[in-house]
């Protein structure tokens, strides 16, 4: 008996069993190099994640230890075409502390890592907990991310995104930002940019910020659903100028820091903006989108304690928290 399989080709293999949205054919090291990390040590001498991380061409990245690297400055990832499989640590897996870790490369897999920003070194950056923009073809899966200085996670920006089963949470509020007290949860988007089944929670507003890059701006397509986002503070979810977006099936609960806020942020999904005329011409790359709304699907999210946005997530959730005075009254 002969038994035939259909022809696969590579941009029609998902990334790993499991991965969903718009980055789940990233190819990432597939066929290249294993370099093992030996050493929790940041020098980058043979066998240090930094190591491993500077080298070129396809490569997917294994650890045979566990245990925690204290970067000892910023690390930017900056050749693509890689996994970072963090499930084959032993023991508690890897932590990332101290400085940032930036995604500045294409075609790229990151799995089971943490992230722990800090703010030890804040005298020297103001970094995010996991950051990058601009790429394309870009995975992030069962990551935790916390304690950032800026955002936790503002992975967007980018073409074929996907950010999913990940933890995101406890911005720190006040860390030493020049801004003073900060902490926020992440800019979200780009051009087919999936946000799915993680939890947003503990963060002083952006939960998310929908942001727009002017790289993507004329082509935003963002999917958010199936997160859950808890105790949100600030301005909780706003932004997507011109952007188009699903916010689908999303679990909001307030908590003690949402419950200090107006009432109407309580129970926000979203607070819709535009790039108002003195926006524009302050960042004027951004006139492509002067006084775009951005268009929005908003079904089936739950909103705990308020059964009305519940049954109706536009009217209350979405449409009564556009500001007029904020969007040059239009």
């Amino acid at each position: 008996m002969t038994v035939c399989y259909p022809h696969l080709k590579a941009e029609d293999t998902p990334a790993f069993p499991g991965a969903e949205g718009f980055g789940r054919y990233t190819t990432g090291g597939r066929g290249g190099a294993v370099y093992h990390v030996t050493s929790l040590a940041d020098d980058g001498s043979e066998g240090t994640f930094r190591w491993a991380i500077n080298k070129g061409g396809r490569r997917t990245i294994v650890f045979d230890v566990s245990g925690t690297i204290r970067l000892t400055s910023a690390l930017p990832l900056s050749s693509g075409n890689v996994t970072i499989a963090g499930q084959t640590a032993p023991g508690d897996g890897i932590c990332i502390a101290d400085y940032p870790f930036t995604i500045n490369a294409s075609n790229v897999i990151i799995r089971f890592m943490r992230f722990r920003l800090g703010n030890t070194y804040v005298a020297y950056h103001e970094g995010d907990g996991l950051g990058g923009m601009d790429q394309e073809n870009v995975i992030v899966d069962h990551c935790s991310i916390s304690w950032s200085i800026d955002e936790c996670c503002s992975v967007y920006g980018m073409k074929n995104l996907t950010v999913q089963w990940c933890l995101i949470a406890q911005s720190l509020y006040d860390a030493g930002h020049s801004k003073g007290a900060h902490g926020y949860g992440g800019n979200w988007g780009g051009s087919g940019a999936s946000y799915h089944h993680n939890l947003l929670c503990h963060h002083g507003s952006r939960t998310p910020r929908l942001g727009p890059r002017a790289s993507t701006q004329t082509d935003e397509r963002m999917d958010m659903r199936n997160n859950v986002i808890y105790n949100w503070s600030g301005n909780g979810c706003y932004g997507g100028e011109g952007m188009n977006v699903n916010i689908v099936n999303n679990y909001y609960k307030p908590g003690p820091a949402t419950l200090q806020r107006p009432d109407y942020i309580q129970y926000r999904i979203a607070a819709p903006g535009i790039r108002t005329t003195s926006y524009v011409q302050s960042y004027p790359a951004f006139l492509p989108m002067l006084h775009v709304w951005g268009k929005y699907y908003v079904d089936g999210n739950h909103m705990n304690g308020h059964s009305d946005v519940t049954a109706d997530n536009w009217t209350k959730g979405v449409y009564a928290q556009i500001s007029n005075a904020n969007n040059d009254n239009l």
